[in-house]
């Protein structure tokens, strides 16, 4: 029985986690990034130490073009996709009006576009066949705007609204859809993010133990995972009752300190 995940961003950090969860599981894999070296690094690895087949296939997602042909290698290969596994994306700190506007659309571009395009091009084949799994790597940045990481933000707050809508609308068919909505993860986005506090940093979960509570959800079919109780409970209990004056001049407060 095919048991093939697509991974994207899975060259490092929670998606790199992610493959090897799969692989240790005895699924094969299509690794997506742009950095061909680390997957073929990681291909090797996988393949080596549990067996599993892995499709290397480098593709910068944020061209709405690499998406259509990364589509039809798979195609052309003959490999179908049981698992699709949305974890590309990145953040920038600063004033929106002061960042570079191609780097914002940018941002937009790979985390809502080509989200969004992975999970229409792939679902149509997992209703035919009445079974799949998706997993969308999201943030509990998601549930509040974040005033000078706006863009990256609002970005979040699409992916979860629009994962949880897909759920409902293909829960009768054989499929989960499950949205990961961690706290601050230690990886390279606070570098690529231009986050230096030490602070965030420190409060960090690693991508190993992140990608943990995604996989173990996604296998569950929950909805929805936030990797840390204190922090689930933040967000679904304390937060809805602070007004939204309160919470940007927080967020607002503490941004400006990193």
């Amino acid at each position: 029985m095919s048991n093939t995940a697509l991974i994207t961003g899975a060259s490092g950090g929670i998606g790199r986690e992610l493959a090897i969860l799969h692989a240790k599981a005895g699924g094969d894999l299509i690794l997506v990034a742009r950095s061909t070296q680390k997957l073929q690094e990681l291909k090797t690895e996988l393949e080596v130490a549990y067996g599993i087949k892995a499709h290397v296939m480098p593709a910068d997602l944020s061209v709405s073009t690499q998406v259509v042909t990364l589509m039809e290698q798979i195609k052309e290969q003959d490999l179908q996709v049981d698992v699709l596994i949305n974890n590309a994306g990145f953040g920038l700190l600063g004033e929106f009006s002061q960042r570079s506007l191609d780097d914002q659309l940018n941002m937009v571009d790979l985390n809502v576009r080509a989200l969004t395009q992975l999970t229409h091009l792939c679902l149509p084949q997992m209703i035919a066949r009445g079974s799949g799994q998706i997993l969308q790597v999201s943030s509990s940045a998601s549930f509040v705007p974040g005033p000078m990481m706006a863009v990256y933000y609002a970005t979040k707050a699409y992916v979860t609204s629009f994962s949880l809508a897909i759920a409902e609308e293909v829960k009768e068919k054989g499929i989960t859809v499950t949205t990961l909505c961690p706290g601050p993860v230690a990886t390279n986005f606070f570098k690529t993010a231009g986050v230096q506090a030490q602070s965030v940093q420190q409060a960090a979960n690693s991508p190993r133990k992140v990608a943990e509570a995604g996989y173990r959800a996604m296998l569950s079919g929950d909805l929805e995972v936030i990797d840390r109780l204190p922090l689930k409970l933040g967000i679904k209990a304390i937060v809805p009752f602070i007004p939204t004056s309160v919470i940007l001049k927080a967020s607002h407060r503490f941004m400006k300190q990193r």
